[in-house]
């Protein structure tokens, strides 16, 4: 299944009570869940910098990794973007596949 980052920046009073976002947090899980239930989530990050968490998951297809977005929005986020990702042995693969072409 393909890879995708989602960024996620939070609105900015969401953050200022932990329990509260331990609730949104579950209730956000739980929609995913249930109108994406093929979705296999690898890890979930906070971070310091421009987006407050970053989770990486599987998602069978685009249209799937559009819905995570959409309702990460929905459910409190300024801003979610899902990025397309592949590790970085498939990425030498597709390198040396545009370098044997750019060598005919």
């Amino acid at each position: 299944m393909p890879t995708y980052v989602l960024m996620t920046k939070l609105e900015p009073g969401t953050l200022r009570d932990p329990r509260g976002r331990r609730t949104v947090s579950k209730d956000w899980k739980r929609r995913i869940a249930k109108l994406c239930p093929e979705i296999r989530w690898i890890a979930h990050y906070s971070l310091l910098g421009p987006y407050d968490f970053m989770d990486i998951y599987e998602a069978p297809d685009q249209q799937t990794a559009f819905s995570v977005s959409l309702m990460s929005r929905e459910e409190g986020a300024l801003s979610a973007e899902s990025w397309p990702a592949m590790s970085y042995e498939d990425y030498l693969q597709v390198a040396d596949q545009v370098a044997a072409v750019r060598d005919d």
